[in-house]
């Protein structure tokens, strides 16, 4: 590593502090979408429209239509209502000819840029910023619109897209939740979430997520075929898709990390259609793209990922956690237990010894897969390394840390989901398990770092950005950027979230 990337950064004055802190406080307005914002909200540039074309918003089949266009009629104006249709969703996928808005019936913020939609994990990061900016009933509601995702769409949803309806995102429900009663202490609306949280943690334990030979879960989209947003908009200059370079990285290069039959026929010059279903359970892991599961994650089927298992130890503690609240310690017992075994399986499969790092478990060839990623610090935030083992971890942290904060992974790949590319979320939740088992001083050089990296490209910019180059400090990552989309989107909500919380974490709001 580089010889400077332990040297501590001075950290960025008050007034600078100050300006970047009122950057977010605006910017969740322009993040905020009601239903006045519908017609904005519904307007999507990953997926091709004409300009004769109404937005199609789609509603359950639970949800009655008259009343949701009432609604609408309540606060657009009638040319704006004209731009948008309301469409019953229809009881296959397949059915589905023009893809759209799913409706959900309060306010939510958004990420930003081309995210133009909420996203699931995107969500908790968002909130935290949000309660750190006194905006409770906006918090409140974007915990609400999760819930009613799971009563009406199945799950939490990557996003509230119809292209979307077939995957999730890493589960970060109950941290949420929890956060959110924090300020509220309401019990009644606690309660009132209880059967989705259930609903939506068995999401995750049942086949196809369940991997039975270990307990473990995985990753593993509902959908098939390509993902509709990559055709469109995940083009080069050359106008080449995702796949097209995919397939063109197969033609080239031997791949060692998976038997490449199983996703590319050579003779054919085709991706398989298990080459799309782990392309779109890539995209369930929030990870799109990275080499953690072989090149471009394609192989993500075949794992039980840290990050995922770790959350959902996260989610039984706090479904415990929440029924002590509501003052049911007898059925709480049964939740610990459950995060008890889980903690046991995550020891077995995905704790490794020799490296010092938790790893992620391949359960067809039954070997961790030595690729060493931030998500290795999952386990110290949520709390289930023992002692040792997060020695261990922060033993390796010089293979994580560089000058503007801590890389996703050792490993450039030209994936967005590596190095040398930093993200706030994996950097708060680093910092967040470095204080958990008291290494304050890395922490504190960890978030430091980044904190003066995005203050430096704010003052550069006028925005915080989706991700940044933490080896040479700039927000410029596009011409580094060779699969998936390359370009870097402003706003951004879980930047914006995860700041605020870094400094309030290090003191200094």
């Amino acid at each position: 590593m580089l010889a400077d990337v332990f040297q501590p950064n001075e950290f960025p004055s008050p007034s600078r502090i100050a300006a970047m802190r009122e950057y977010i406080k605006k910017t969740w307005k322009t993040l905020y979408r009601s239903h006045a914002h519908i017609l904005e909200a519904a307007k999507d540039e990953k997926i091709g429209h004409t300009d004769d074309q109404r937005w199609p918003i789609y509603i359950s089949a639970m949800e009655d239509k008259n009343r949701v266009e009432a609604e609408f009629k309540s606060v657009l104006s009638k040319e704006e209502f004209q731009q948008i249709e309301i469409q019953s969703l229809p009881s296959e996928m397949d059915q589905i000819t023009e893809h759209g808005l799913l409706y959900l019936p309060g306010d939510y913020v958004v990420p930003g840029g081309r995210f133009n939609e909420m996203y699931g994990w995107d969500s908790y990061f968002i909130v935290l910023g949000l309660l750190r900016d006194g905006e409770i009933e906006l918090a409140k509601s974007q915990v609400d619109q999760l819930i009613y995702q799971i009563e009406h769409y199945g799950t939490i949803l990557n996003a509230n897209r119809s292209y979307l309806l077939s995957r999730s995102q890493p589960p970060f429900l109950t941290p949420m939740i929890l956060a959110v009663y924090e300020q509220t202490q309401d019990k009644d609306w606690l309660r009132s979430l209880l059967g989705a949280v259930e609903s939506h943690y068995y999401y995750w334990i049942v086949p196809p997520h369940l991997n039975q030979s270990t307990g473990l879960s995985r990753y593993c989209a509902l959908g098939e075929g390509p993902a509709p947003e990559v055709l469109v908009s995940e083009t080069d200059d050359l106008g080449r898709t995702h796949y097209d370079r995919i397939r063109e990285y197969y033609r080239r290069f031997e791949v060692m990390a998976y038997d490449v039959s199983l996703y590319y026929d050579k003779e054919t010059d085709t991706l398989t259609d298990l080459f799309y279903k782990g392309d779109r359970s890539m995209r369930e892991s929030g990870f799109d793209p990275s080499n953690r599961f072989g090149p471009f994650n394609i192989d993500i089927i075949h794992y039980a990922p840290v990050c995922l298992n770790a959350l959902l130890y996260r989610m039984e503690q706090d479904i415990a956690k929440i029924l002590k609240i509501l003052g049911n310690p007898q059925l709480a017992e049964l939740w610990d237990e459950r995060a008890q075994t889980r903690h046991q399986l995550i020891d077995k499969f995905l704790w490794d010894e020799p490296s010092g790092l938790y790893l992620d478990y391949n359960f067809r060839t039954n070997e961790r897969r030595l690729y060493e990623f931030a998500t290795t610090f999952y386990p110290l935030w949520v709390g289930l390394a023992s002692e040792k083992q997060a020695q261990r971890v922060v033993e390796n942290l010089e293979l994580f840390e560089a000058p503007g904060g801590l890389l996703t992974s050792a490993h450039v790949t030209g994936n967005q989901w590596d190095a040398p590319f930093g993200w706030a979320p994996l950097t708060l939740i680093a910092v967040e398990g470095l204080y958990r088992y008291g290494y304050r001083s890395e922490g504190d050089r960890i978030g430091g770092k980044f904190i003066n990296l995005v203050t430096q490209e704010f003052e550069k910019t006028g925005t915080l950005l989706e991700k940044y180059d933490v080896l040479s400090c700039s927000s410029e990552v596009s011409s580094e950027i060779v699969f998936g989309y390359n370009t870097n989107e402003i706003g951004f909500g879980w930047t914006n979230g995860s700041i605020l919380e870094l400094l309030a974490q290090a003191k200094k709001i």
